[in-house]
């Protein structure tokens, strides 16, 4: 379905329609417009809701909510920041309301299966205790150590994005990320030296 730009004869399909501008025409009466927005986003909003919740009802839930709450604050998206990461720092707010922070937080990494090919069992053997240890050392590491990684490596977010979503300083995102980084080769190095 194309939709047409106010004032111009250009029509784009949605999928070409950059957030900032489906913002702004939602904010000018086409709400039906927000379920594109809904549509790009979901999977991410529902993985990081999975991150903390760890029920797949629960994360849906996590993510109506967070997009309910987007939905009712969407005048306050300046477009300083790309949309996504003013919608992940609702998500994230949302998620630290709705667990305790002390060890709720599960890293992506923990819950990666990957994609399915055409391994050989001994192949896949090999690559499944390669994910189980990835998996344990991800989830000995420090909780606002799993966070940085996820946002920076699963989410693809910024040093900058990350410091919206979480409100720490990129210093100290910076430095979070180098140490996990640090803590995992040791680990994974450890247990490669113990095969």
């Amino acid at each position: 379905m194309a939709v047409m730009f106010r004032g111009t004869d250009a029509a784009l399909p949605d999928f070409e329609l950059d957030d900032k501008i489906i913002v702004e025409r939602v904010l000018g009466g086409e709400c039906e417009l927000y379920r594109l927005l809904v549509e790009r986003h979901q999977r991410q909003v529902n993985a990081l809701g999975m991150s903390f919740l760890r029920n797949k009802d629960d994360a849906a839930d996590f993510s109506q909510d967070v997009f309910f709450k987007a939905f009712h604050s969407l005048e306050q998206f300046e477009g300083a920041a790309r949309f996504s990461t003013w919608l992940y720092r609702i998500a994230y707010n949302t998620a630290l309301n709705k667990v305790s922070r002390r060890k709720e937080y599960m890293s992506l990494a923990e819950n990666y299966e990957g994609e399915s090919s055409t391994l050989t069992p001994e192949e896949e053997s090999v690559k499944e205790a390669v994910r189980q240890a990835v998996r344990q050392a991800v989830s000995e590491l420090p909780e606002k150590y799993r966070l940085c990684i996820d946002l920076f490596f699963f989410y693809d977010r910024s040093y900058e994005e990350i410091e919206a979503i979480t409100g720490d300083p990129v210093g100290t995102i910076k430095s979070h990320v180098f140490r996990a980084k640090k803590i995992l080769r040791e680990k994974l190095q450890d247990l490669q030296g113990g095969c």
